[in-house]
């Protein structure tokens, strides 16, 4: 693991993650897009602190937090920084099921905040504390997985007691349990998947099923009508799927192809328009035909309107991930892990997915889900069966001079 690494961020970067929050999941909350299509552009105040300087040499303490630093036995408490509307909630608003059934069985408080809205800045809230070997004050936070990586990679994320952690261990579905920036997940947990998928209107495509990036990109009578996302990963890496190319062992020439055979939708105007979450309007109206997606969206989408369909082309599709951190210096890490290892238990986990609507990474949820809902039990979207998580892929991990130059072509692509 490395010691140091510079984390100036590039002018493309930035763009990058302006985009993200102004138009890309960071810019929505987890369970209320559609409230959100007339929200404003959420504040990107954390950019200005990721990019003003180097990040200092990691502190180490986060490898192997002596047993001094951990107050859990004296201090039955958790503080939980977590995303908006990523909890259960009761029906009158007033109580968080899951959270208050743990305390009572463990005596273990938690002070749970809804203080993430996008994951660049959150960071930049934490950033100078974990620099300076300080506690940030949380226990455990919930991040994206490629801001996940660059924690764990400047040692700033303590490594779990796999003691605590029977169920989740037990219980972690495969297509989670090896990211390239934490195998065998010895620094975090997924919280949920969050699936790039395929979407349509059957409407506006006369019926038609579209189920591939290349009728996206080559099937005329979808010309014009065609949506790609403005988030690099997703657009490129459903893309190299396409081509016959793991995403998650890609070379910058693999890159190049991809960025080409996007463009080339571009130039013969196949491809509308490169979109943020504001593709979901165009969807349901039928402005655009089918267009790459995100999964939650979807589900949400096909509450109120029947026409909405989605697929999941043979070549595969992309899956990111939020996952649960205990950050170096917390106070209460065994506290941390055991509720980590509780939202593993199948009960917990069916309640928690059965709110947030995201893919649950929890094996052994679908009976309890079905006692909630039945429909939720059986969509692949939220409980992937097997033959659907096998044809999940991530995108491989970016060294940051590969982040500069891919975010560099894919700005020029999109006209960012």
């Amino acid at each position: 693991m490395e010691q140091y690494e510079p984390e100036r961020l590039s002018a493309v970067q930035l763009a990058a993650m302006r985009r993200s929050l102004t138009g890309g999941r960071g810019a929505l909350t987890r369970r209320s897009l559609l409230r959100a299509s007339g929200m404003g552009a959420l504040a990107i105040g954390g950019l200005g602190t990721l990019s003003a300087c180097g990040i200092p040499p990691a502190k180490r303490e986060g490898d192997a937090a002596a047993a001094s630093d951990d107050h859990s036995a004296e201090e039955k408490q958790i503080n939980f920084s977590n995303w908006t509307e990523y909890m259960d909630v009761s029906d009158d608003e007033k109580h968080r099921p899951t959270l208050e059934a743990f305390t009572k069985r463990t005596g273990i408080k938690v002070k749970y905040t809804e203080d993430i809205n996008d994951n660049v800045e959150f960071f930049g809230k934490i950033k100078p504390q974990l620099a300076a070997g300080q506690d940030t004050g949380r226990d455990l936070v919930i991040v994206t997985d490629w801001l996940a990586a660059r924690i764990i990679r400047l040692g700033w994320a303590q490594k779990l007691d796999p003691v605590n952690l029977p169920h989740a261990f037990a219980n972690l579905s495969a297509q989670f349990r090896t990211p390239d920036w934490d195998p065998g997940r010895a620094y975090s947990y997924p919280w949920t998947g969050i699936p790039t998928v395929i979407a349509y209107n059957s409407k506006a495509t006369d019926g038609r099923k579209v189920d591939s990036i290349t009728q996206l990109l080559d099937d005329p009578a979808l010309k014009g009508r065609v949506g790609f996302l403005s988030e690099m990963r997703d657009s490129v890496g459903m893309t190299l799927l396409d081509m016959g190319k793991d995403p998650g062992s890609f070379t910058d020439a693999d890159y190049d192809a991809a960025i080409g055979r996007i463009q080339k939708g571009v130039d013969k105007k196949q491809i509308r328009r490169f979109t943020g979450n504001d593709y979901t309007a165009d969807l349901d109206k039928g402005d655009i035909a089918a267009c790459v997606a995100w999964a939650g969206d979807i589900i949400q989408l096909q509450a109120g309107n029947p026409d909405i369909k989605y697929a999941i082309p043979a070549a595969g599709y992309i899956t990111s991930s939020d996952n649960m951190l205990v950050p170096a210096k917390a106070r209460h890490k065994t506290n941390a892990e055991k509720l980590m290892d509780y939202y593993y238990e199948p009960p917990v986990a069916a309640q928690l997915a059965a709110y947030i609507n995201y893919v649950c990474p929890v094996d052994g949820v679908r009976e309890e889900l079905s006692k909630i809902d039945k429909d939720m039990a059986s969509n692949a979207l939220i409980l992937p069966d097997k033959e659907m998580a096998a044809r999940s892929h991530a995108f491989r991990s970016l060294t940051s001079k590969e982040e500069t130059a891919y975010e560099e072509k894919f700005a020029k692509l999109i006209g960012a």
